[in-house]
């Protein structure tokens, strides 16, 4: 990196001052990213799944912004786990309950995420997080847990959401209301290793992830694209937001081998322990993918019972 690519501006966000890096494509943009202009990106694969998605601009906690939010160069680990349903309650409001594998059974997940080009420049991002029930559903059938393993469609609630740039985490944290900080956040997918580590506040590990990369499958834009929502209270109301993934190279392997997570010390570690996983089911890895993240908008949740 030069030292012209690390010079910043200052941004303002509802408030609060920002440091982004100097022309990039947030400081020359402001989210109306020109498409055209990524399009010659050479790490990025085509813009077409942006073209068919227009933005609006809306009030928010950080003020007038456009949404969704584009990522145009991403790469994804998912690694998903079985977990006591008792333990999961215990992490999650009442209003939530969790998605169950079988009775007694829930899924939670370490994520790890790197967004190489998107509307607020380069940044890496981690999560622990815990699959729920669609607050609008009724009883789930089996159909629904393929489809959330499939990572074709989940809802989840997140515990942890650390990244490694500020304005991913005055938004995040002020905009959508998740559980941000920033740290030191190493994520690297190859085609044939996938490696991941989070910093604690010491510089210790706090989580960290290796394991071969599954064999990728590669999809023409917009025939896989899967849909996350996550539930999140902002100033004391529930709301939803809706991410989509357009998977343009992906893989997948059940029973995971050769997969090591290091469970560390940190706010990730003490969720992820918290939390009681038994068995790791499933691996799931983007090589390459595209996403769409859109604002949260209020939403009813209904108590359970």
């Amino acid at each position: 990196m030069t030292s012209a690519q690390q010079e910043t501006v200052e941004v303002d966000l509802g408030g609060r001052k920002v440091a982004v890096p100097k022309g990039g494509l947030y400081d020359r943009y402001r989210m109306d990213t020109d498409l055209d202009e990524v399009a010659r990106d050479p790490r990025v694969s085509g813009v077409d799944f942006f073209r068919r998605l227009p933005k609006t601009r809306v009030d928010s906690p950080i003020g007038s912004t456009l949404t969704p939010n584009f990522y145009y160069r991403i790469s994804t680990v998912r690694l998903t786990m079985l977990a006591r349903s008792r333990a999961i309650r215990s992490r999650l409001p009442k209003e939530l309950a969790p998605l169950e594998a079988a009775p007694g059974l829930g899924l939670v997940s370490v994520m790890f995420f790197r967004y190489d080009v998107c509307d607020i420049d380069f940044y890496t991002e981690a999560a622990v997080g815990i699959a729920v029930r669609p607050a609008r559903h009724g009883r789930l059938g089996f159909v629904d847990l393929v489809a959330g393993l499939k990572n074709d469609r989940l809802d989840s609630y997140v515990l942890s959401l650390p990244v490694s740039t500020e304005i991913a985490q005055v938004r995040g944290h002020d905009g959508y209301g998740f559980p941000k900080w920033v740290t030191d956040l190493d994520v690297t997918v190859g085609a044939d290793r996938t490696t991941a580590r989070v910093a604690n506040d010491d510089g210790g590990t706090d989580l960290a992830f290796s394991a071969p990369t599954p064999a990728q499958r590669p999809f023409p834009s917009g025939e896989r694209v899967s849909t996350l929502t996550s539930y999140t209270q902002i100033d004391g109301a529930w709301h939803a937001t809706v991410s989509q993934t357009n998977m343009l190279a992906a893989g997948s392997t059940s029973l995971p081998r050769g997969a090591a997570l290091q469970v560390g010390q940190g706010r990730m570690a003490d969720d992820l322990r918290s939390l009681e996983p038994i068995r790791t089911l499933r691996l799931d890895v983007v090589t390459n993918g595209q996403l769409a993240l859109h604002m949260p908008v209020p939403t009813s949740v209904p108590g359970r019972g």
